[in-house]
């Protein structure tokens, strides 16, 4: 046998013999596999006799598995990421990313988005509140955004299958197994779910979450205005917990609703949306139009504009969790030989139900304990990290979409912001991700008299 061939092949076995989770384990792994003249052959021997073996299985190839499994393979680990999604089938999502992640993560701006430096919001009633953002978020499609960091793995390293997969629990110490509809096998000692909020594999090492602790997102990509000024925008709901949402894209507009499921009216909900789209549009070429409320000579335009709607619009709909604070007190994730990432952890605003941050931070914060040898330490360094904040949000949730003085709390939000710069300020920083939960009281305080 050649001299090249029998050091590749050796190299290999050494990679799949491996089995802990020592510092030295993965320092051995990164001398041999950081050649570049050798990692391209290496990998090529592994794929060419079909070897299923792996140190990680993620399953799931969005923000968060893709971002750990990058993370994890620059570093020698043999990760397999599975993206069970359609091609080209985005994620159910605004697609929002705050300034925090972006701040945190310079290299999201790579990826194909729009930023935005100011907001629109309006009050359940129709007040208007204009934002101007000291910080910039972005909005990406989720097809462009997932796709990026998916390819960022791939080039790290990981190995990215295109397969729908179930599991099955392990017995004792022995390999977790994924298995494709086709009856192909994948094992390895850890598994990952990063596979979103209806995860069945958090359902089966976490718990099932009640619906009172899941929110709905459904709304329809359609087309940007023929004017050029297409501003981003939350609405609060009228008569109901949650908001609707404007996000222009590069190339079209999500328009969405997030509201409690355990409340969830679709057919009274849609139509709501539907309104709602009416009132962008008819605002774009009426700056004295209501955006929730048509008038008489408005009516032929909404309906000629909703029937062009309806003919070229793209329906989605995704589940969000939004655990209460005891949930976040008692459900773990992770435990011996696995994890939870993003949203199949739970790890979203309740508030808000904005999550991207979340999927991102988790993913690296299991990431940085499972290279340290140290992988049950993510439970706490989660809690530590964003934990706090997001059992916070839980207890401020129910007063959020509550009333205050007669009147719906976003109600009396927007007309406070409207009329106090501070206040303005503050819930500028909020959207944006630069203000949490936990000292919101406190700075408001510092800025103005807030009865909350």
């Amino acid at each position: 046998m050649p001299a090249k061939t029998t050091e590749l092949l050796t190299i290999a076995l050494l990679v799949d013999d491996e089995k802990g989770f020592t510092a030295s384990h993965f320092s051995t792994r990164r001398a041999l596999l950081s050649k570049p003249e050798l990692r391209p052959d290496v990998k090529a021997l592994y794929d060419d006799a079909g070897m299923e073996s792996y140190d990680l299985l993620i399953v799931g190839a969005g923000p968060a598995g893709s971002f750990a499994a990058e993370k994890l393979a620059r570093a020698g680990v043999r990760v397999a990421l599975f993206d069970g999604r359609p091609a080209g089938e985005p994620k159910a999502c605004g697609g929002g990313v705050t300034s925090k992640a972006l701040k945190a993560w310079p290299h999201l701006l790579e990826a194909v988005g729009r930023t935005v430096e100011d907001l629109e919001m309006y009050s359940p009633g129709g007040k208007r509140l204009y934002l101007k953002l000291a910080e910039p978020f972005a909005i990406y499609s989720r097809t462009a955004f997932d796709s990026y960091l998916r390819d960022r793995a791939g080039e790290a390293g990981a190995h990215i299958f295109s397969e729908r997969v179930s599991f099955k629990p392990r017995k004792g110490e022995e390999d977790w197994v994924v298995r494709s509809r086709e009856g192909r096998e994948w094992r390895a000692p850890v598994i990952v779910a990063a596979d979103g909020a209806n995860s069945p594999i958090a359902k089966k090492l976490a718990g099932a979450l009640s619906k009172a602790e899941m929110e709905v997102a459904f709304g329809y990509r359609a087309p940007l205005p023929r004017e050029t000024d297409a501003p981003t925008v939350v609405a609060f709901l009228p008569g109901w917990a949650g908001y609707a949402w404007a996000f222009p894209r590069p190339d079209h507009i999500s328009f969405g609703i997030a509201t409690s499921q355990d409340a969830f009216d679709h057919q009274t909900l849609d139509e709501m949306l539907w309104r709602f789209m009416a009132g962008y549009y008819r605002m774009r070429a009426d700056v004295t139009a209501h955006l929730w409320r048509a008038r008489k000579k408005d009516s032929a335009r909404d309906e000629q504009t909703l029937t062009e709607l309806r003919a070229k619009a793209e329906r989605y709909a995704a589940r969000i969790p939004g655990l209460n604070a005891k949930t976040w007190d008692e459900r773990r994730a992770c435990g011996a030989g696995w994890a939870l990432l993003g949203d199949a952890a739970g790890f979203a605003d309740p508030v808000t139900g904005e999550g991207i941050y979340y999927a991102l931070r988790s993913a690296e914060l299991f990431a940085e304990a499972y290279l340290e040898g140290v992988p049950l330490e993510y439970e706490a360094r989660w809690r530590e990290d964003f934990g706090r904040e997001l059992r916070r949000a839980a207890e401020m949730r129910r007063r959020f979409y509550g009333n205050f003085w007669g009147a719906p709390f976003t109600e009396r939000m927007i007309e406070f912001a409207r009329a106090h710069k501070g206040i303005r300020k503050v819930l500028g920083e909020l959207v944006a991700g630069d203000q949490g939960y936990v000292d919101l009281k406190r700075t408001l305080a510092r800025r103005a008299i807030w009865p909350l």
